[in-house]
């Protein structure tokens, strides 16, 4: 009978969530080349290759994928014995930007639950203004905001999130007519960074839809009422990049940043999780 590593197999749930070697030794407090010898002395015990690696991609192999969700629940029956002697639950209050709640969340919100199943998350989310202020009222345990580059603080940078000017795939602009504007209002850096850009290049605009949150500013443009200043990846269904069509300029980069000072185990491995699953969207 063989025993598996559990380290080894964590390593591999982790390498093929968030499909790269380097996170997953991030999120594992390790180096990429220890993961990688994990990976490699499971494979040989169990006679299969779990993973394809190429130059740019780590990819599940059809062994490993049929092998992910007995791992996931190996881990998991693992991590729930070891904090059956932590009776104490542990409440830790994250503040995240409206801009980054998007379909990836609750399977970044299981990896947390996994690793410390007597975790009690609170989520709030709401402008990266508002989530930096009341993180340094002492409101937050942590917070998750979107920051121009030029906006240095003592936080971790996640990586770097590109926007697109978003519009419904049957849109077109009425001729004359200044570029209507879906945004969050006048408090919201993307907004600011984004008008400012079409200032510089002379192209007239107006905002004709403002909500809170990417859900209500793609809808907006999805229902096919403005152009949306969104992430890529956070596009609405049935909606397109116009800004090459439209010779819209380019838009400012933001950096993804995670603010915490707790030091406590639990907490700082629970936000290396959260850490590590958005590395992965870079």
């Amino acid at each position: 009978m063989k025993t598996l590593d559990l380290d080894a197999i964590k390593a591999f749930v982790l390498t093929a969530e968030l499909q790269s070697f380097t996170r997953a030794a991030q999120a594992l407090d390790s180096t990429q080349s220890a993961v990688s010898l994990k990976l490699r002395r499971l494979e040989q015990q169990l006679g299969r290759r779990l993973l394809e690696r190429t130059p740019r991609q780590v990819r599940l192999s059809a062994e490993g994928a049929a092998f992910l969700e007995a791992a996931r629940e190996l881990i998991g029956a693992h991590e729930r014995a070891i904090a059956s002697f932590e009776v104490e639950q542990r409440r830790l209050v994250i503040g995240i930007s409206h801009q980054l709640v998007s379909a990836e969340l609750p399977g970044m919100l299981r990896r947390m639950s996994d690793h410390d199943p007597n975790l009690l998350i609170e989520l709030r989310a709401a402008g990266s203004v508002e989530i930096a202020d009341a993180y340094d009222e002492g409101k937050l345990d942590a917070a998750l905001v979107l920051q121009p580059g030029d906006k240095r603080r003592n936080g971790d940078k996640l990586y770097d999130e590109t926007f697109a000017w978003i519009a419904a795939a049957d849109w077109q602009p009425r001729t004359g007519q200044p570029l209507p504007l879906s945004t969050q209002g006048a408090s919201c850096s993307i907004r600011n960074a984004a008008v400012r850009t079409l200032d510089l290049a002379g192209i007239p605009w107006t905002e004709v839809f403002i909500g809170k949150g990417a859900a209500m500013v793609g809808a907006a443009a999805a229902a096919g009422l403005a152009i949306a200043v969104l992430p890529r990846r956070s596009a609405p269904p049935h909606t397109v990049d116009v800004g090459a069509s439209l010779s819209l300029p380019e838009l400012p980069t933001h950096e993804v940043v995670l603010y915490s000072a707790l030091h406590d185990r639990r907490s700082r491995a629970a936000l290396g999780t959260l850490a590590a699953a958005f590395k992965s969207l870079a």
